[in-house]
């Protein structure tokens, strides 16, 4: 019986992947971001244990919604990807019953990327950093675990939405994003891209878990500064437009 280790189950959301979805936090995570808000989820061993059947039990409840809107359900974390087997079986079933399925990830997991996204409907890739050395400042990692998966996104034929975190003074610069524009430029099947601004929403989970903020004072990106930088990547975009 194949099991994972979730943190949480966010029912009727709607930013994790088209339509209302059920989205699932999963446990564990490579990658120390400077800026992230969910380090309950980097322990693998964290959470609470779940079975394929009775995830999809608890998913399929949702249906109407799914089918009315255009919804689904989307495996977040953490990383799923560190939860192979259970992301294949999963997805797998949820195909069997019609579910669209969003795979939301940094791309550092542990292999098994082909049978992953052969039931993958869409993936929701954040995009760190575009440089080695700042991307690894900033994770912890450098970029091959992305690109070993970008390249299987790549073989796939894979539909993309692209995320990338604005964080003052090290991803708002105007040349940075007109050099991330450019990168996304060069992957295919990328349908939308989301800029997302830097926010302090989970700092005191750093307290609580006895872990130093790496970002202290920095303060959250203005609104302003978010439109101004969408509209010099659009500029730099060919097929498809930042939101």
């Amino acid at each position: 019986m194949v099991k994972a280790r979730v943190h949480s189950i966010e029912t009727m959301g709607l930013v994790d992947g088209p339509g209302i979805r059920v989205v699932v936090f999963m446990q564990g995570c490579k990658l120390r971001c400077a800026y992230c808000h969910n380090p309950d989820t980097w322990d693998k061993n964290g959470g609470f244990e779940i079975t394929v059947d009775e995830l999809l039990q608890k998913v399929k409840r949702y249906s109407i919604y799914f089918k009315h809107s255009g919804g689904g359900v989307t495996l977040s974390g953490g990383d799923p990807l560190l939860q192979p087997e259970f992301v294949i079986e999963f997805f797998k079933r949820c195909k069997e019953e019609g579910i669209h399925t969003t795979l939301d990830t940094s791309g550092y997991g542990i292999g098994m990327y082909d049978e992953i996204l052969k039931y993958t409907d869409l993936v929701l890739l954040d995009i760190k950093h575009i440089e080695e050395l700042e991307h690894k400042k900033l994770t912890g990692y450098d970029r091959h675990g992305f690109l070993e998966f970008l390249d299987a996104l790549k073989r796939n034929n894979t539909k993309l939405w692209i995320r990338h975190v604005v964080v003052p003074g090290i991803t708002d610069g105007e040349e940075h994003i007109s050099a991330l524009a450019e990168y996304i430029n060069t992957i295919p099947n990328v349908e939308k891209i989301e800029l997302l601004p830097y926010h302090v929403h989970g700092v005191n989970k750093y307290k609580e878990l006895g872990i130093k903020y790496r970002l202290e004072g920095v303060e959250p990106l203005s609104k302003e500064r978010l439109e101004e930088l969408k509209r010099i990547m659009n500029t730099k975009l060919k097929d498809v437009l930042v939101k």
